[in-house]
């Protein structure tokens, strides 16, 4: 099921689209929240920027993904959405969703479903992060990831995607990737990966 399945259709109606290119901004930390966003297509990122000028990525969002759903109860963003690719979003006017998750205790249910999945998917993250190995981590991809036949594993987007979610680089994640064939732990093909070996 889609994060949006849940959306009713006068929400849907409303949505907006907006083609981004790469490095193009969809909206600044501080300025006035207007809605949240679907990625339908390419990657955004969630970025805030200390005073050094470094960059903390707060999220990495695909095809499929959601952003921004605090800025919902919020006057403005606390963040920098900034596509890293060519990108399609979608923006879900913040006063039609609001009006009806007040109306409506079943779209406020569903809302709340979602953002706990989010909470589920972030906490199972963290987790991946305290993880030193490389090789572990994506073991630990790997199986939290599994299909229901308890070996293969479907890749939603690109290894460099992997990487970045995974905490590596993604020069790491090949060399792992590339060991755990050559040991015959795994097997890829395509964007399925297929597990020989527990461990």
């Amino acid at each position: 099921m889609a994060a949006t399945d849940w959306l009713p259709s006068s929400v849907r109606a409303a949505a907006i689209e907006r083609r981004l290119n790469p490095g193009q901004t969809l909206f600044y930390s501080g300025s006035k929240s207007t809605g949240f966003y679907e990625v339908v297509t390419g990657t955004v990122r969630l970025i805030r920027v200390d005073r050094s000028g470094r960059e903390a990525v707060l999220q990495v969002a695909s095809a499929g993904d959601t952003l921004a759903e605090a800025s919902l109860f919020s006057p403005t963003y606390h963040c920098d959405a900034v596509a890293t690719t060519e990108a399609t979003v979608r923006k879900y006017p913040k006063a039609a969703l609001l009006a009806e998750l007040q109306r409506d205790p079943k779209i406020a249910r569903s809302f709340a479903a979602m953002l706990a999945h989010q909470v589920m998917t972030l906490r199972t993250r963290l987790e991946r992060r305290n993880i030193h190995s490389a090789r572990d981590r994506v073991r630990h991809f790997l199986t939290v990831n599994v299909n229901v036949d308890g070996r293969t594993v479907v890749l939603s987007g690109t290894l460099k995607q992997l990487a970045a979610d995974l905490g590596l680089t993604h020069e790491a994640l090949y060399r792992t990737l590339a060991r755990m064939e050559a040991e015959r732990e795994i097997t890829r093909t395509g964007t399925t990966i297929k597990i020989n070996r527990m461990t």
